[in-house]
This record gives structure tokens, sequence and C-alpha cells, in this order.
């Protein structure tokens, strides 16, 4: 009775002992990752897809690895052309494995060591580099420039290791409290000369808008008075032209004087001594 007591509970240890072993033989990798297969220690795949993997108990493991895209955030200090301390830049990268190169990752660098072997040196390199070729002024003025130059240059440099750089980004640049004081106190005399130039460009154009259209009144007004003076020198033309007309016929009719004398005659026969009734006026010929 006893013996069989011990099988039945030897049968019972053996069964959760595989249930165990059965339970821990599979490894699930899901999508955006690959799986790395381990025994004792030592890479035997490092391209197992997504599902249920199996592997070894004891003997081997499976290390699942994410090649999704994957930021880096950074905070940083700096020294300016000028020498002024930038106290902290902070920004991220965007970034993942080359699928190509993750082999040579996996097994040369290590996954968990990207970050502290490829990506935190070339930032710090890089970045600061960058920004020691400005004058803290020009560095905040070229920040965009600044940034498309570094994400140029680290995605050239992690290239060469299998990282793909997907974006570079600087969030903000903080100087010391005392520079900050002097840029705002800059900034804000330059808007206000800016400012003041505005309203110089708008007041002389308005000037200019003015003389433009007093000229185009004084030309105006010269049009007018000289089609004016040009109407009545017709007029007078006209008139001296009739003149001359009346006065030629004078010359060369009687009758036309004659005609004028009946015109301006009262009616009244004149009292005169002589043969002639009207030595004023003839009448027939």
């Amino acid at each position: 009775m006893k013996n069989k007591i011990i099988a039945k509970a030897l049968v019972g240890f053996a069964v959760v002992i595989a249930l165990v072993i059965a339970l821990t033989s599979f490894k699930t990798i899901p999508e955006g990752h690959v799986g790395v297969k381990y025994q004792f220690g030592k890479i035997v795949d490092d391209g197992l897809k997504a599902g249920l993997e199996f592997h070894l108990p004891i003997i081997q493991s499976i290390k699942v690895v994410d090649i999704r895209e994957q930021v880096y955030e950074f905070n940083t200090s700096a020294y300016t052309k000028d020498t002024q301390t930038v106290e902290g830049v902070d920004g991220a990268l965007n970034y993942s494995y080359m699928s190509n190169e993750l082999p040579y990752i996996i097994r040369n660098v290590g996954v968990d060591n990207v970050e502290s072997k490829l990506i935190i040196p070339q930032v710090n390199s890089i970045l600061k580099n960058a920004i020691g070729q400005y004058k803290a002024e020009e560095l905040v003025q070229n920040r965009t420039t600044i940034q498309e130059q570094v994400e140029e240059e680290l995605r050239e440099s992690l290239a060469d290791s299998g990282i793909y750089v997907h974006a570079f980004n600087i969030k903000n640049i903080d100087f010391e409290d005392s520079f900050e004081e002097t840029i705002r106190a800059k900034v804000a005399a330059e808007q206000e000369a800016l400012r003041k130039q505005n309203e110089t460009v708008a007041k002389e154009e308005e000037a200019k808008q003015l003389l433009i259209a007093a000229e185009a009144d004084a030309k105006a007004k010269l049009l007018n008075a000289e089609a004016e003076a040009n109407a009545k020198k017709l007029d007078a033309d006209a008139e001296a032209y009739a003149i001359e007309v009346i006065q030629e016929q004078l010359r060369t009719s009687p009758e036309y004087n004659q005609l004028q004398m009946i015109q301006k005659w009262d009616g009244k026969w004149p009292t005169v001594m002589g043969e002639t009734v009207n030595p004023f006026v003839t009448i027939g010929k």
C-alpha cells in the first residue's frame, strides 16, 4: 500500500514537471519584434519571426527584440562659438534597426547596449560640434538649420552601425539666466526698432500716395486748363475767321454795305437840302 502511494506521488510529480516543461518550452513573439534564440548563452538563431516558438527549457532561451521605431530622449549641455554656456539642450532621436544589419547588432553590440554604445556618443559629439559653430545669438536664430544639420550627420554616422534615423528634434535650448535676460532685452529692442521702422515706412508710403494723388490732380487740372484754352482759341479763331469773311465781303460787295445801312436805318427820312430825295440810299440800279 505504501509503495502504491509513493508511486502515485512520483507520477503526479512527473506530470507536474512535464506540464511546467511544456508551458516553459514556448515563447510568443509579437508583431514588430524578432526573436533571438540562445543555447547555453550562445546565439543559435537571430531571426525568429512573430508567432509561437519552441525552445528547450534550461538549455535554450529566447530573447524578444523590438524592431519598431524607437525614441531616444536626451538632455545635454554645450558651449557656443563665443563660449556661452548652453545649460540644457532637450531633444529626441527617432530610430530603428536596419533589418539586414540587425544580426550584426545583436551579436556584436547587443540590443541592450545600442543606446549607450552607439546613439548617445554620436548624439553628444555631433550636436555639441554643431552648436560650437554658432554664436549664442546665432544659435537661437538658426535652431532649425542646426537641427537639420545634426539629423543629416547622425543619419550618415549611425547608418554604418545598422541604425536608421527617422527624425531628430531639438525641443528646447536653455542658456544661463543672465544671458537669456540679455537676449530678451535685445529682442525687445529689435522689435521696437522694427515697429518704428514699419511706422516710418507706412508714413513714407502714405506721403508717397498723397504726392501721387496731388500730381494726378494737378495733371488733371492742367489738362482741363489746356482743353479750355484750346476751346477758347478755337472760338477766337472762328470769330476771327468770320470777321475776315465779313471784311472780305465788304470789300467785294457794295450791296452788302447798303444792306448794313438798311439794317441800321430807323425808318425816318432825313431832312436835307439837295436835288436827290435820299443821298444815303440808292434803291435799285
